[in-house]
């Protein structure tokens, strides 16, 4: 299993999580992010496929889905060792 380590980057990677409102696997893919926060600089947005038709098109009920410069990182459940695959640099 990868770990991740505190990472001070001078620019935040940008991650974003295609979620909806009422979605348990989304809150906690949102909370695993925002606890990893604390230790890692990156800048997350959670954007509501249900408030655009296209998005809600794309995804369907394949929320949440976490992705990073339109690179899909994971979707349903956080996966830290595809975090880390893909942002080599917050590895421990």
């Amino acid at each position: 299993m990868a770990t991740i380590s505190s990472v001070s980057t001078p620019d935040p990677v940008e991650l974003v999580v295609y979620s909806r409102e009422h979605c348990h696997l989304c809150h906690d893919m949102i909370a695993a992010l925002r606890e990893l926060q604390a230790r890692l600089s990156f800048h997350l947005e959670v954007v509501d496929v249900d408030s655009d038709a296209d998005l809600k098109s794309r995804y369907g009920e394949r929320v949440p889905v976490l992705v990073s410069g339109g690179q899909e990182i994971c979707h349903y459940h956080f996966d830290p060792a595809a975090l880390a695959r893909i942002f080599p640099q917050i590895a421990g």
